[in-house]
């Protein structure tokens, strides 16, 4: 049997790092001698989150351009051009048989490299709308495994194919875990549970909201585990109390959803896949600072489908209490949410990418 090698590239937010790490498991499982080595940004979260699944990593020296005049995005070309050199030396000395991009700054130099030495390579875009990185690398890319349709204008039609997001595997089942998850968490099991995500870093506009809609949202009989991320664990912490768990970052996300009733959640595209599954009542928050406002349109996709509620952060002050109360007490909306999410699914993504990584091997 091959020994085969892969190299997988994403990182910057969980959202990037989590695919990636999801499809090396699912290669691992039918290749159980294959090698794996991960490319990510020296001081992003992938250089923790990945060792600590059990992979090597190497990191680059880049980062992304700032919307704004700054020095670090004068360092950009040297950035760039030393990450392209540092790229192309990996695949040299690890010999890859195949690539794969899940997004990132550091995906693009090691995609560029590969394409360069003839390495097939394979783009994941997890977003309805792509990123910049994602579109300059999709000429030269063996495929593109997408989790919107419609993404013609973006790519080669050819090379696409329709995946969706790999998630993480323990959310297919989370029904059975709900008694497990309320005891972990030291909640009341005759309580609603509201479930607060900021995405991996955090959303400070979200984290504001929650502070001010704190006790309201108390009084109605409702719980909260309120994930306000890394960057803003010391500020909010002092929230914490008897029916409010405030966390930076969630390790056991099958457990959040078991115990949620509603979520709250920013529209990263990691965080919209795994919603479809888990299947519960949403209001979407997106982010307004994403490159071309892709959390919005990742959003106002699961909307259109009758999925979910989508709150604009300006519409936050004047609408949010009313919106939320009313989900809250509406059970044939929240049923309804519910099961139109849940057609949106794509359970079995992780293994149909794998399929087309193993047809250009």
């Amino acid at each position: 049997m091959t020994n085969y090698k892969f190299i997988l590239s994403g990182g910057g937010t969980g959202g990037h790092i989590y695919p990636a790490i999801a499809i090396a498991n699912e290669l691992k499982l039918q290749f159980p001698d294959a090698e794996f080595l991960f490319v990510g940004a020296k001081d992003k979260m992938e250089m923790q989150k990945v060792p600590q699944a059990g992979y090597e990593i190497k990191g680059l020296w880049i980062a992304g351009l700032q919307r704004k005049l700054t020095l670090q995005n004068l360092m950009f070309p040297l950035k760039l051009a030393t990450s392209l050199l540092e790229s192309r030396r990996i695949i040299r000395q690890f010999k890859p048989n195949v690539v794969i991009g899940t997004g990132g700054f550091a995906s693009g130099p090691l995609l560029q490299a590969a394409g360069g030495a003839g390495i097939p390579t394979v783009i994941q875009e997890q977003n309805s709308f792509p990123g910049i990185t994602n579109k300059l690398l999709s000429k030269k890319a063996s495929a593109i495994c997408v989790a919107y349709e419609n993404l013609e204008r973006f790519f080669p039609k050819e090379k696409m194919v329709l995946t969706g997001n790999p998630v993480r595997q323990d959310l297919i089942d989370i029904d059975s875990k709900r008694d497990e998850a309320i005891a972990f968490y030291g909640l009341d099991a005759n309580k609603k549970t509201l479930l607060i995500l900021g995405g991996s870093l955090g959303a400070r506009r979200v984290n504001q909201l929650i502070e001010k809609e704190l006790h309201n949202i108390l009084s109605q009989d409702v719980q909260i585990i309120w994930q306000c991320g890394k960057l803003y664990f010391e500020d909010y912490k002092k929230h914490q109390q008897q029916h409010v768990r405030v966390v930076d970052f969630i390790e056991r996300m099958d457990f959040v959803y078991a115990a949620a009733d509603i979520i709250i959640s920013r529209a990263g595209a990691s965080s919209v896949s795994e919603l479809c599954i888990v299947g519960k009542p949403v209001i979407f928050i997106p982010s307004p600072n994403v490159a071309e406002d892709h959390q919005t349109k990742n959003a106002q996709a699961i909307v259109d489908a009758k999925g979910a509620v989508l709150l604009k952060e300006s519409e936050l002050e004047s609408q949010f209490s009313i919106v939320f109360e009313a989900l809250l007490k509406d059970y044939g909306k929240q049923n309804q949410l519910s099961e139109n999410i849940k057609k949106l699914a794509k359970p079995n993504a992780t293994k149909l990418i794998v399929e087309e990584i193993k047809k250009l091997l």
